[in-house]
């Protein structure tokens, strides 16, 4: 997920002489994440009560809000997937998708793999074994089959359809409409010329600060990660400044690629990425217990369907506290993780979904990712759990406590070649940082700069240090705890602007079908006069007729008034302006709320 280039909304080639920066959506975002960021480091102990209070109020007052949102995601992309609405194409109609089906299913993999499925790969189904829901009881056995079935849960299709609602509204603005690459044209149908100004810049603002907390969390997670396996492999023990060192050097790769413009380079440290990660699991899988993890796999997946309604909406109404605690650090923080991380993850995949239909989107980045992360947590997770039915290791503690951050090396240790193994999770963790730093910054500053094509690198150089600060500032003001803490409360103001482009998309997408029913129409009454040799108006074209001169009016007396032809109506009613053209005033649909 290293290259997004070259970017829609402009031709390959084409320059831009605009600002560096759209100051208005810069620079609020600076000054709110800088605030934020030296307050939690001046002030460690103040920052992490401050976050412990708003996580608390934020599960107390809003849990049901997250579950039931995310619950709404799922159902309304399984709406546009398989409505009427699923056959509009993400393109001109003359479009070819512009990867194969291969190439496009492996890129939408790689845009979610990424640090926080090697981060819980392994310490996620752990977790769930040894401390379950409250109020869920049962054997060992149960308890392990439970486990996998909620790590589905939180890693399955709520949030890849939460990545949907973004990526298939900026698909459709930056293919179809030839818009710039920014969330705020995804409201466009919606606010009309008015994402031109405040409520487009206060839109871009609450994205890119949403992607900047949603990627320092998952470099804050790596971080940690990394550290505990250098602990594990006896080269260095875990501290607070090993972390931020640990950052720092990190950090210095990244802006070697930002300023050197390696993107080759890049794009081949990722591939190369996610071929460890495919013998990562390949091995495990060989020299697992094989089995038994094809069959968990099966199982956990029926498991998971089965139950799939009742634990999307199951938020511990009636465990109290330890109920609420639970769904802070689990279901609610994922909720909000995903919702944070969506403007970064759906760029990505609307740009590498040209040519597609609705449907193909809405069931290629559902369903494919889904199943290949559901194998990963079978593989890693159940090959954790097996060691500890076995008594093959004891990976969790007496009191019932998951090493978060060093369970997956205390997995590898018990395999065949564990200390490779550790290195080599280490490498993987540390590149999937870099190319997450790396694809986060150019992502944020393409935000900030209105969705340019080529941002100024002074721009992405900041967002990289700024994202790197804001990770060191979260681990200094409480861990794990923090990074968690600031995914649930971005997300609760962006998940209302997520809700209004859903609102949006819904318009856009009627309009586009009544100009598909009215070319169609057009279309067919073309073909019966020209069937019979006669000139055939629609309806709702001719003059209105009535007594009895309508019964013996020919209907070749009067010339039928030219009719467009489909692709003329399509083309009319769905880009105003040609790529790399700029937009204008006029171009611009007024304000609607209701579908033409």
């Amino acid at each position: 997920m290293a290259s997004l280039h070259p970017y829609p909304g402009l031709m390959p080639g084409s320059t831009q002489t605009t600002a560096s920066v759209n100051r208005w959506v810069f620079w609020p975002a600076a000054v709110i994440v800088v605030a934020f960021a030296a307050f939690a480091m001046v002030l460690p102990d103040a920052a992490e009560a401050a976050f412990s209070a708003v996580q608390s109020s934020i599960v107390k007052n809003f849990n049901w809000y997250y579950v039931l949102i995310a619950a709404f995601f799922v159902v309304f992309c399984l709406f546009l997937g398989f409505s009427r609405y699923g056959d509009i194409k993400l393109g001109k109609d003359d479009d070819e998708p512009e990867f194969s089906v291969g190439s496009w299913l492996s890129l939408l993999f790689a845009a979610g793999m990424g640090i926080g499925l090697v981060f819980y790969g392994v310490s996620e189904p752990l977790s769930h074994f040894a401390n379950p829901r409250p109020g869920v009881t049962g054997t060992e056995n149960e308890l392990a089959q439970q486990a996998i079935s909620q790590t589905y849960l939180h890693w399955g299709i709520h949030a890849w359809s939460i990545y949907v609602v973004i990526g298939l509204a900026l698909a459709y603005a930056i293919h179809r409409r030839n818009r710039p690459v920014s969330i705020r044209w995804t409201l466009e149908p919606l606010l009309g010329r008015r994402v031109r100004g405040g409520w487009g810049n206060a839109v871009d603002v609450v994205a890119l600060v949403g992607t900047l907390f949603g990627v320092a969390t998952s470099l804050g997670l790596g971080v940690l990660q990394i550290s505990a396996g250098l602990e594990s492999a006896g080269l260095l023990d875990s501290s607070t400044m090993i972390n931020v060192i640990i950052i720092v050097v990190i950090t210095g790769f990244v802006l070697f690629s930002v300023l050197s413009g390696v993107g080759r380079g890049m794009k081949w440290l990722s591939n190369i990425n996610l071929m460890l990660a495919a013998l990562l699991v390949i091995f495990i899988l060989i020299v697992g217990p094989t089995q038994f993890l094809l069959r968990d796999f099966v199982q956990s997946l029926g498991n998971y369907v089965q139950n799939f309604v009742g634990m999307s909406f199951a938020v511990n109404a009636y465990t109290g506290e330890a109920g609420e605690a639970w769904q802070a650090s689990w279901t609610t923080f994922y909720w909000g993780w995903w919702i944070s991380w969506a403007p970064f993850v759906g760029i990505f995949i609307a740009r590498i979904s040209r040519g597609r239909t609705v449907r193909q989107f809405v069931i290629g980045v559902i369903l494919v990712p889904t199943l290949i992360t559901f194998l990963w947590f079978s593989v890693l997770g159940g090959t954790a759990l097996y060691m500890q039915l076995s008594g093959q290791a004891d990976l969790i503690g007496a009191d019932k406590t998951v090493d978060v951050e060093g369970a997956l090396f205390a997995m590898l240790g018990n395999l065949p070649g564990g200390a490779v193994l550790t290195i080599g999770a280490i490498l993987l963790i540390a590149v999937f940082f870099i190319t997450s730093a790396d694809s986060g910054s150019l992502v944020m500053s393409m935000i900030a700069s209105g969705g340019q094509v080529e941002p100024r690198r002074w721009v992405r150089v900041f967002f990289a240090c700024v994202t790197s600060l804001l990770a060191i500032a979260l681990l200094l003001s409480g861990g794990l705890e923090a990074l968690k803490t600031a995914a649930i409360i971005i997300a609760l103001p962006f998940s209302v602007v997520m809700l209004l482009i859903c609102w949006s998309t819904i318009i856009a997408f009627s309009r586009e079908r009544r100009a598909y029913d009215k070319a169609r129409r057009a279309a067919f009454v073309e073909h019966i006069g020209d069937f019979y040799g006669l000139e055939v108006d629609e309806p709702d074209e001719r003059e209105p007729e009535s007594g009895w001169r309508s019964l013996f009016r020919r209907r070749g007396s009067r010339s039928a008034a030219p009719m467009e032809t489909s692709t003329e109506i399509l083309v009319a009613s769905t880009a105003e302006a040609a790529p790399g053209e700029e937009i204008t005033e006029e171009q611009l649909p007024k304000a609607s709320t209701t579908p033409e």
